[in-house]
């Protein structure tokens, strides 16, 4: 049996307190209590409770030495007002963190295609370097866990998108914030390897 130990939600939880309170990351620790009581309840198309994903994003964000406070605090809540119907002004932490969660919130306005919609998203997204970081690690941890999850039309569209938008938006990035060189070689890496065998194998059974 595969032993999903250090995907353990308590576990992950417990050492990201611990880990910001050794570093009085104010930010952090509100945001984790918020991430966990919103997502309370709601679950991961693999079944997994859905406060594993903010959790593991911000696991891995540390293990790629990025800890600034209102990066972490902007992972863990990237979803809360797109998924847990809350309002921006209802998060508990600073104005950079709410403006970064707010880029994150997708929506299609009024006069807008989905595709345009997608566009202006991906154009914002750089003006806050915590979305920026964010959406690269939400986009990497997605691709990492969608084979055998999503649908074969979704992983098209999902590895289109990536393609389209995200590793374009990894490069400005990689530009705009080279502090961030190492961590952002690290996830594009790993994200391109995994994008680029799932399609592998899907045009090989297609074929």
């Amino acid at each position: 049996m595969m032993d999903n130990t250090c995907f353990n939600a308590e576990k992950m939880y417990t050492y990201l307190r611990g880990f910001a309170t050794g570093r009085q990351m104010k930010q952090t620790l509100n945001a984790l209590a918020f991430a966990r009581k919103n997502h309370e309840g709601q679950m991961r198309k693999s079944g997994e409770p859905y406060i594993v994903h903010p959790l593991t994003m911000a696991c891995n964000a540390v293990s790629l030495d990025i800890c600034e406070d209102e990066v972490i605090a902007t992972i863990l809540l990237h979803d809360v007002v797109e998924d847990c119907d809350v309002r921006i002004e209802e998060l508990p932490v600073d104005d950079t963190v709410r403006r970064a969660v707010q880029l994150l919130t997708f929506r299609v306005m009024d006069g807008e295609t989905k595709q345009s919609a997608k566009q202006r998203y991906y154009n914002m997204i750089p003006s806050s370097k915590e979305a920026a970081i964010t959406k690269i690690i939400d986009r990497c941890h997605n691709v990492s866990s969608m084979a055998g999850v999503f649908s074969v039309e979704k992983l098209k569209a999902y590895i289109e998108e990536t393609r389209e938008f995200v590793l374009p938006l990894l490069r400005k990035v990689k530009d705009m914030y080279p502090e961030y060189s190492n961590a952002l070689f690290a996830l594009k890496y790993q994200t391109v390897s995994v994008v680029d065998a799932i399609d592998s194998t899907m045009k090989a059974y297609e074929s």
